[in-house]
């Protein structure tokens, strides 16, 4: 699953220093319970070094029930850095790692430029270019992650929908003009599966006080299907 939250002009942040929050209390609520449902949660370095997240759940009931659920109290970090710049410090590597070491997924390039600067708070893995987010979905599944929740940023959420990965868009409308040219967005100009005529697949739409949660599948079933 693919969430992001947007303004209403299609960005994901914008250039002022300070960290901008488009979703609201109850919007953060819903993504926490989404992140329990999962057993591993996925973002890009670029949020890593932007944002600095924890990763964890919010919720101590939801950390609770999934430790009765003989899961891990908080779920398997991972991310993905092509070029290797990657801080040790990063907070993701240092709170909440009760299901292991994060995963640091890179080029071979990428993997030769961390070295061992990561041994102490991540497990590295070198992915070949040819087929880099299939061979890292196929290695997650080896570790038994079977539901992903990917946060982003645009770089991640593009290479997932662009080779037709995503199953669901959690898509969070905040009321916001960002309007800034240089800020990002939620994904990149890619030649995505079907081109410009092709409709996502419309789950549902649920209002959270200001902010409208739209939800699609981006790979349908007869797609499925037919690469089956």
């Amino acid at each position: 699953m693919l969430s992001v939250a947007v303004s209403l002009d299609g960005y994901i942040d914008d250039t002022i220093p300070e960290r901008l929050y488009l979703s609201n209390d109850r919007d953060f609520d819903d993504v926490d319970r989404l992140r329990a449902e999962c057993d591993a949660i996925l973002i890009g370095a670029e949020t890593v070094r932007r944002d600095n997240p924890r990763l964890w759940l919010r919720s101590e009931e939801r950390r609770q029930a999934r430790v009765a659920a003989g899961k891990p109290a908080n779920l398997l970090k991972v991310t993905v850095t092509r070029s290797g710049d990657i801080d040790p410090d990063a907070r993701m590597f240092h709170h909440h790692v009760e299901a292991g070491k994060p995963l640091v997924y890179t080029t071979i390039e990428g993997a030769q430029k961390i070295g061992d600067t990561l041994s102490a708070v991540a497990d590295v893995t070198a992915v070949v270019e040819s087929d880099f987010w299939g061979a890292l979905l196929d290695d997650l599944g080896g570790r038994g992650v079977k539901q992903l929740i990917v946060e982003g940023g645009a770089h991640i959420h593009t290479a997932f929908l662009e080779a037709g990965l995503a199953d669901e868009l959690r898509y969070a409308v905040a009321p916001l003009l960002i309007g800034q040219r240089d800020a990002p967005r939620f994904v990149n100009p890619a030649e995505f599966p079907g081109g410009s005529r092709r409709r996502l697949e419309f789950v549902d739409a649920t209002v959270l006080d200001d902010v409208v949660v739209l939800r699609y599948r981006p790979k349908r079933m007869s797609d499925t299907a037919a690469g089956s």
